[in-house]
């Protein structure tokens, strides 16, 4: 059974950093595309970022250059590194996995497994 579990949301002040974390259990990280999608109220869940098997990667427009997403292979996770935070950053966060390695997507039919969300509030 496939499990994601993330950890690390919390409330900043704009302009701050957070590292979301996923940890996967009944999964291997490696092995195929993994993302980090996000849902602010009243919206509808977008992509953040997304890396594959082989480490190419894809940001959205709106957090290039601030967010990193990256894979730890010895513990079986999924990271975000968010940095210089703004309120349009606030949403919950979701880890996804993929059942295949192709290309790295934003796309949220492209994932079969999600987690439950970290909660994540950028104030002004």
């Amino acid at each position: 059974q496939v499990q994601l579990v993330e950890s690390g949301g919390a409330s900043v002040q704009a302009g701050g950093s957070l590292r979301l974390s996923c940890a996967a259990s009944g999964y291997t990280v490696a092995r195929n595309r993994m993302g980090w999608f996000r849902q602010a109220p009243g919206k509808e869940r977008e992509g953040v970022a997304s890396i594959n098997p082989f480490g190419v990667i894809i940001y959205a427009d709106s957090v290039k250059g601030r967010f990193t997403i990256s894979k730890d292979y010895a513990e079986n996770t999924l990271s975000l590194q968010m940095n210089t935070l703004k309120p349009d950053d606030t949403a919950m966060y979701y880890c996804a996995a993929s059942l295949y390695w192709g290309p790295p997507s934003l796309v949220t039919a492209d994932y079969h497994y999600w987690g439950q969300g970290t909660q994540v509030a950028v104030s002004s």
